[in-house]
This record gives C-alpha cells, sequence and structure tokens, in this order.
C-alpha cells in the first residue's frame, strides 16, 4: 500500500487530520498554554464579567463586555493554532548530498566527513557575501537566516526559535501569527485587568467602600489582577523584544547568537521596509506537500570509478585488500630468502679456497633456492640461523686448527736451521 509524506517523514514532528495538521513534538504544551488562556477567561466570565452586565444600562453596554471578552479569547485561541498547527518553513530533506559540491581533495580541512563536502560556501545578499553552511542531516546547504531545529530536526527558514508553549518551531510562515499571538495576549491580559479594577470600583461605590472590603467580596477579581500582571510581563515584554528585532531586522537565533559580534546586519533593510516584510509581504506556500503519495524509489546506479582510481598498468579495477596483502606476503618470504642465501653464500665464502672447489654463483643459487626450497616459516628461519651458528663455530674451530698446525711447522724448521 502507498504512504504518504506524513507517514514517512524523518523529522520529529506529529500529524493529525491525516497529515493536514503538522504539530513539533511537544505538541502537548499546547494543552498547557490553552488551559492558561481559557480557565482566567472562565473565571473572569462568571465572576465579574457577569456583574458587569447591568452596570451600563444604556444601550446594555455592560453586555459589549462580556462579548469583547470571549470574542478576544476566541481570535488569541485562533492565532495560537495559526502559529502551532502549520508548516513554519520545513525545507525538505535531499535524498542524497549535491554531487555538484563534492570535492576529491584531501587537503580540504573543514569538510564533512563523507566525501569531503565543504562546510561553507559563500552566497550574496543585498550584494554582501554570506557563508551558509552544510547540513548533513538534511544533505543541503541552508539558505540564509536557515537553522536546523534540533528539536523538530528539520531545516526551518527565517528560523526564529522554538516556542515550547506554542509546541513549534517559529520560522517563515508563521512568525506573523506568532507576533500577534503575544501582541494580543498581552492586550487580553490588561482587558481582563481593566475590567476587574473597575468591578471592585463599583463594590467601593456601593455597600464596601473601603478597598480592602471591595477585594473581600469578590476575591475572584484580586486573583484574575495578579494573574493577569503577572503574565503582563511575560507576554508583554515578549511583545516588546520582538518589536525590536523586527525594527532592527533580526531574529531572536541572530539576536543571542552574533549579539557580542560587531558587523553589519545585511538583513536591515530599514525599520519601516523590515516591518511592511513581516506583515505585509504575502507567506510563501509550503515547500512540503505532506498528503502527497511516496513515490516508489528508483534503482541505484552502480558506483562510478574515476580514471584516477584504476591501476596504470591495466585497465582492470583497483586490486582488493586480500589481493594486495597476499602479493605483499609473497614478496616478504622471497626478501627473507635471498637474504638467508646471502648470509650462507658469506659463510661459505668465508672458507678456504682449497676446501671448497668451486661456488656456484650468487644468481645461479638463489634461481636454484627460489624454485627448489618451499616458502620459509618463522620457524625454519631459526633453525637455519642455528645451523648457520654451528657452521661458523666449525670454520672456526677449523681454521684455529690449521693455524696451530703451521706455527708447529714453522718452530720445527727454525730448529733444524738453528742446528
Amino acid at each position: 500500500m502507498a504512504k504518504r509524506v506524513y507517514q514517512v517523514w524523518k523529522g520529529s514532528n506529529r500529524f493529525i487530520c491525516g497529515g493536514r495538521l503538522i504539530f513539533g513534538p511537544d505538541a502537548r504544551s499546547l494543552f498547557i498554554t490553552i488551559s492558561l488562556i481559557v480557565i482566567p477567561l472562565v473565571i473572569f466570565c462568571v465572576f465579574v464579567a457577569r456583574h458587569l452586565l447591568h452596570k451600563f444600562p444604556t444601550y446594555n453596554a455592560g453586555y459589549a463586555i462580556l462579548v469583547v471578552a470571549i470574542a478576544f479569547t476566541i481570535y488569541v485561541l485562533v492565532l495560537l493554532m495559526l502559529t502551532s498547527a502549520q508548516d513554519p518553513g520545513i525545507i525538505p530533506r535531499a535524498s542524497h548530498p549535491p554531487e555538484e559540491e563534492i570535492s576529491h581533495d584531501s587537503s580540504i580541512l573543514d569538510s564533512t566527513p563523507s566525501n569531503q563536502i565543504p562546510r561553507f560556501k559563500e552566497v550574496m545578499v543585498n550584494g554582501m557575501p554570506v557563508k551558509v553552511k552544510y547540513c548533513d542531516t538534511c544533505m543541503l546547504y541552508r539558505p540564509p537566516r536557515c537553522s536546523h531545529c534540533s528539536i523538530c530536526n528539520n531545516c526551518v527558514e527565517r528560523f526564529d526559535h522554538h516556542c515550547p508553549w506554542v509546541g513549534q518551531c517559529i520560522g517563515l510562515r508563521n512568525y506573523r501569527y506568532f507576533f500577534f499571538f503575544v501582541f494580543s495576549a498581552a492586550l487580553l491580559c490588561i482587558y481582563v485587568f481593566a475590567m476587574c479594577a473597575l468591578y471592585i470600583k463599583f463594590l467601593m461605590g456601593g455597600d464596601y467602600p473601603t478597598v480592602w472590603k471591595a477585594m473581600k467580596q469578590s476575591p475572584a477579581s484580586v486573583i484574575l489582577m495578579i494573574y493577569c500582571f503577572i503574565s503582563l510581563w511575560f507576554v508583554g515584554g515578549l511583545t516588546g523584544f520582538h518589536f525590536y528585532l523586527i525594527s532592527t531586522g533580526q531574529t531572536t537565533y541572530e539576536n543571542f547568537r552574533y549579539r557580542a559580534d560587531i558587523r553589519l546586519n545585511v538583513y536591515d533593510r530599514g525599520c519601516l521596509n523590515n516591518f511592511l516584510e513581516v506583515f505585509c509581504t504575502k507567506i510563501k506556500p509550503s515547500r512540503n506537500d505532506f498528503r502527497a503519495i511516496v513515490p516508489d524509489e528508483p534503482p541505484q546506479p552502480p558506483p562510478t570509478i574515476r580514471p584516477q582510481d584504476l591501476e596504470d598498468d591495466s585497465g582492470s579495477y583497483p586490486r582488493s585488500k586480500v589481493q594486495d596483502d597476499l602479493s605483499i606476503s609473497a614478496d616478504l618470504s622471497m626478501i627473507s630468502q635471498r637474504h638467508n642465501i646471502d648470509e650462507f653464500d658469506e659463510e661459505i665464502g668465508g672458507k678456504s679456497p682449497a676446501s671448497i672447489p668451486s661456488i656456484a654463483p650468487e644468481s645461479k643459487l638463489a634461481l636454484v633456492l627460489d624454485t627448489q626450497l618451499p616458502l620459509m616459516t618463522a620457524d625454519d628461519d631459526e633453525k637455519l640461523v642455528m645451523n648457520l651458528n654451528q657452521s661458523r663455530r666449525i670454520d672456526s674451530f677449523g681454521i684455529l686448527h690449521e693455524r696451530s698446525s703451521s706455527q708447529d711447522g714453522s718452530l720445527k724448521d727454525e730448529k733444524g736451521e738453528v742446528c
């Protein structure tokens, strides 16, 4: 049965609805984020907004407080889902390394372990050279501002960061929705905080003249005000930080990585153009069709052999390691035999010419031994050395005996002459 792309996806993403929605591997944290939004809203509607319905009798304006709170919360949840449930800008993986970039130069030090692909290469961005890095996992050169997310295990275009609160990477295709999400969440916190404070004011103007008595009458308002104040520091600060990043043409990843570097930002097009680029440009379609049918893999072509890899003296393929080992072993055995033959010839040559009538030339003797003697092992070498040592001792004993005999004869001759 044919499979679809999302069923064989190599990243760490999770898919639902047949691959129509894509989440990060930590998508469970999305339920926590939704709970942090919905539960305070329910408390606000039940314990605060319900009591404000009749505080503005003109045109029943009190109902607008409840409607705005619910509609604004739904808007925030929609932005959250648009941020979390779509492709953030994943670059499809390549099936093989780029062949045009493979270098066979062994002198390249800064290269990948396989095929010696250069780790970096330069591209031009706005007239300035920018280095892009090769990704070993995705087997491609990352486009400018692209980075590999270690959590999702994907290369994401214009990678900003991986947000655990939305359970998804923030990249080129969902950054706009992420900014609107945190900005709207900050506005919702301000709205709930203001309505709770307004309700306490109404209580103080009635039967509860002091702040303490009004807070005791509506503890839910106090809890919501504290919760919104703390949340506002988080989402409000995040909104301000991303507002600064957009105005300067940076991403969160670039800001944290290159903060200490003093260099020109080639992506900064000016404050106004940076905002227009983020909020007014058309979002690019996804590069991945997660519901597409995976085609059958074509048969792999046989490996190509370069001419310089072939042997110079023949047109055959390079010899295997076993053949090389056998050839080297045979050469070493032949060298060992000839070395022993040289020592044997030297021992024979050390004897007196009278005792040995003729000696075969070294080449003829080596030829005879090469054709008649078997290959010598290590034990044979040891035995041959022992025999040669014994021969040396016998030769030295014979030479000493001849010398003593000649000395005795010379003494006798001298005595005869003296007499």
